[in-house]
């Protein structure tokens, strides 16, 4: 695969539609072209302190101020377009596509994912300690520096698709 697009979320809290951050790297005839991050005011519009904390450190007062999902989508479709999606344990990110689509009564137009975590269990064959982001980075030759930022980790999959894919 040499045209798609990486993407990441962070949540919130435990909703899947409190995304409160996204990133993209778009990757064409096998380089990264672009990529795009925003923080997101996030619905609903709480934040597990410990959750956030331990995870993203993103926190209410960092998104307080930043555009809801359909005004950051609205900016990120065009930087993709129609390429394919891809994702680390893609579940978690379409779900969450769906579910802040859902919460927004936004029309889902389908997007087409690919798992970069299914890809890393076929092809290392419990070769690795787990199949998380940062093992299957490192495995693939990235240094994943920031992890959970979602940007940082777009990148890190992106890099994981280009080799597994």
């Amino acid at each position: 695969m040499q045209d798609f697009a990486a993407i990441d979320f962070e949540t919130a809290n435990k909703s899947p539609s409190s995304v409160c951050s996204v990133g993209i790297v778009v990757v064409r005839g096998g380089l990264i072209c672009n990529s795009y991050y925003h923080l997101i005011h996030p619905t609903p519009n709480y934040f597990l302190r410990w959750f956030t904390e331990e995870i993203h450190g993103i926190s209410r007062e960092d998104t307080e101020d930043q555009p809801r999902f359909p005004e950051v989508w609205a900016e990120a479709v065009p930087v993709f377009g129609e390429l394919p999606l891809v994702a680390h344990n893609a579940q978690f990110d379409e779900g969450c596509l769906k579910a802040v689509h859902a919460a927004y009564d936004m029309p889902y137009p389908g997007y087409h994912f690919y798992c970069t975590c299914i890809a890393a269990r076929r092809h290392y064959r419990g070769s690795l300690p787990n199949h998380q982001l940062q093992t299957v980075a490192a495995a693939c030759g990235y240094d994943l520096k920031n992890h959970h930022q979602a940007l940082a980790d777009a990148e890190a999959c992106a890099a994981i698709a280009l080799k597994l894919l």
